[in-house]
C-alpha cells in the first residue's frame, strides 16, 4: 500500500518538475552555446541553463583557469616550498556555477562510462571527495571549451 502512493508521489512530482522545466526553457532567451552544454555528460537542462546564464559572456575569461577559478574549481591555498602557508578567499567566484559542476559530475559519475572510469581511477589514489571534485573541475574546463569555441562535448578528449 505505502510503495504504490510512494510510487504515485514520485510519478506525480516527476510530471510536476517537468512542467517547470518546460516553463523555464520556454521564458529564458537561449543563447548558442545552450545547445552545445547539452551534449555534456551529466548536463541536462536546468543545469545548462544554469552554466548559460551564470557565467554570462565567456569571452570575459582570458584563460581556461579564469574560469575553473570563478567556478570555485581549483583549490585556493598558497604554498611555498612544498609547505603550505594560508589559504585564499575560498569563497570568491560563483557559487551557483560550482554547484551546477558538482552536480553535473554526480550525473556523470553515474551515467557516464568514460566518466565513471576516471572517477575511480582517481578515488582509487585518493578519498571519494577529491575525486568527484576533479570530476567537476574537467567538467568546469570542457565547459568553457565548450562556451568559447562553440563545439560539441567530445567524451574522449576529456577522459583520454
Amino acid at each position: 500500500m505505502s510503495g504504490t502512493v510512494n510510487d504515485e508521489t514520485i510519478k506525480f512530482i516527476g510530471t510536476q518538475i517537468q512542467k517547470i522545466e518546460k516553463a523555464i526553457v520556454s521564458k529564458v532567451k537561449l543563447r548558442a552555446e545552450f545547445e552545445k552544454l547539452l551534449t555534456m555528460s551529466g548536463v541536462g537542462e536546468i543545469l545548462a541553463l544554469t552554466i548559460m546564464l551564470e557565467t554570462g559572456a565567456i569571452n570575459r575569461f582570458k584563460k581556461v583557469g579564469d574560469f575553473t577559478s570563478y567556478c570555485r574549481k581549483v583549490p585556493s591555498k598558497w604554498t611555498s616550498n612544498n609547505k603550505m602557508r594560508g589559504k585564499g578567499n575560498v569563497k570568491n567566484g560563483n557559487k551557483y556555477l560550482s554547484w551546477a559542476f558538482s552536480e553535473a559530475a554526480e550525473f556523470a559519475r553515474r551515467y557516464d562510462d568514460l566518466a565513471r572510469k576516471f572517477y575511480n581511477r582517481k578515488s582509487a589514489k585518493t578519498n571519494t571527495m577529491i575525486a568527484r571534485s576533479a570530476l567537476a573541475h574537467k567538467l568546469a574546463r570542457a565547459a568553457y571549451y565548450i562556451m568559447r569555441d562553440q563545439v560539441a562535448f567530445d567524451p574522449h578528449k576529456l577522459f583520454a
